[in-house]
């Protein structure tokens, strides 16, 4: 994945500059978290999103961490509220 593809995704994602985006995965995944530790996969795919760290080897490797954080979340969260429907 590019740069510019992570910095995509994250943003896609509603890591943004003003913050979580409202109504975004990322917004349903810190629902779904509560209190976000520091340095976890959703703190660094936010301090991106703020920062647009996406730039160089670190943002690079950090932003494939953070990208496949955000997806295995995703999948997590969908799981949680496909079972919600079943209760």
């Amino acid at each position: 994945m590019s740069s510019v593809g992570t910095g995509a995704a994250v943003t896609a994602a509603g890591f943004t500059a003003g913050g979580v985006a409202a109504g975004s995965i990322a917004a349903g995944m810190q629902a779904m978290f509560g209190a976000v530790q520091a340095g976890s996969a959703f703190a660094t795919a936010q301090s991106m999103g703020a920062t647009g760290a996406f730039f160089g080897p670190v943002g690079l490797l950090a932003g494939t961490a953070a990208g496949l954080g955000v997806v295995g979340a995703k999948v997590v969260y969908d799981k949680v509220q496909d079972n919600k429907k079943w209760e």
